[in-house]
Order: structure tokens, then sequence, then C-alpha cells
């Protein structure tokens, strides 16, 4: 993509809200690397120990479990900051054949489509969790399972016996996460603050 300057499009200096919510977005991207790198360290050593407990014959099931619960983390929050990056999948056949005015229009409704996309999630999970319900039962969550019939607070995972809903907490913080990104790169798209550059990336190149 150009470069539209440290102005953006319109000439002027960004908004305040529009460099707020570039900062919030870079602060959140910032905290996921580290998350990220976190679930990758314990994803490998819950690896490892797996092949040495099965190795000695004494396998232990609640790693297994471990593993998978943190690889889904893995992937949910590194999936909403490959989203900020910029380095997400996408299908150039179309943008390759337009102009590069028109490839920049396309982008922007493709990340538009991202960001409704993601509001619709964040509704989804509110649903889904429905925490005003919840807390309309006192928290007690048999009878709010007898009345809703939603059992997402009653039901615990097979081996490590934790709540399900502790380990579903992923979702709702990727719909928000996504959200916020997806946000912040369509004010980028739409030139009102300079676009980000990465490492490896020049501000002149499209990394979608």
């Amino acid at each position: 993509m150009t470069n539209h300057g440290s102005t953006g499009r319109s000439g002027g200096s960004p908004s305040l809200p529009a460099r707020g919510l570039i900062a919030l977005s870079e602060g959140v991207l910032a905290l996921e690397k580290l998350v990220v790198g976190g679930f990758m360290a314990l994803l490998l050593g819950l690896i490892l120990i797996n092949v040495i407990t099965r190795y000695a014959g004494a396998p232990l099931y609640w790693v297994d479990e471990a593993a998978v619960y943190s690889t889904v983390w893995l992937t949910f929050i590194g999936g909403s900051a490959l989203t900020r990056l910029r380095l997400d999948f996408a299908v150039t056949l179309l943008s390759e054949r337009l102009s590069q005015r028109h490839a920049e229009r396309l982008q922007m409704l493709a990340t538009f489509i991202a960001f409704l996309f993601s509001l619709s999630l964040v509704v989804m999970c509110w649903n889904w969790m429905d925490p005003l319900g919840i807390a309309a039962a006192g928290f007690d969550a048999r009878e709010y399972a007898s009345e809703s019939f939603n059992f997402l607070y009653t039901e615990h995972t097979q081996t490590l016996n934790w709540p399900t809903w502790i380990v579903s907490l992923v979702v709702p913080l990727f719909a928000v996460t996504m959200s916020l990104h997806t946000a912040a790169n369509l004010v980028e798209e739409m030139g009102l603050v300079p676009k980000k550059a990465r490492a490896g990336f020049s501000a002149a190149e499209g990394v979608n």
C-alpha cells in the first residue's frame, strides 16, 4: 500500500480518537506477542513431558488435554495479533489485477467486512456467555442452566476438571481484540493516520 505520509490523506494531524485507537491496538499487540511466546514455551514443555512420560510407560493424560487447550489459546491470540500485523491470509487474485487506487479501496472493503465479522462475534459471545443471565441467577450455575438450558457454566473439562467457561474465554477475548485491531487497520486504510511500518516491510509495501 502507499505511504500517505505522517499526516494521512486528510492533510492535517491525526485526530485524538484515531491516535488513541492506534495506541490501544499497538499496546494490545505488544501484550499478545508476549502471551503468544509464553504459550509457545508452555506447549513445547507439555509436548516434551508427554513424550518422556509415554516413553517411560507412565503417560499423564491431563498433559494431552492441557496441550490441546494451549494450542487453542495460542491459535486465537496469535490470530488476533496477525490481524493487526496484516499477516493473515489473503486471496490477491483480484487485487493484483487492479490499479493501486482500486486495490486500496478493495483492501478497505475487506478490512471493513472483517470488522463487521469481529463485531458479530462479540455479539455472539455475549449471547453465548450471557453474563447478565448468570448474574441474575446469583451466579448459581445449576439454577441458570435449568432456566436457560445453557450448560456452559456447569460443564468441566474431562481430565483437568477445569470449568469449561474459563477455557472458552479465549473466544470472546479474541472477538474483542480482533474488533480493536480491525478498527485500527480500517482507520489506517481510510488514511486518517499513517499506516504503521513493520519490521521487514517498507511503508510503501502492502503486507496483506
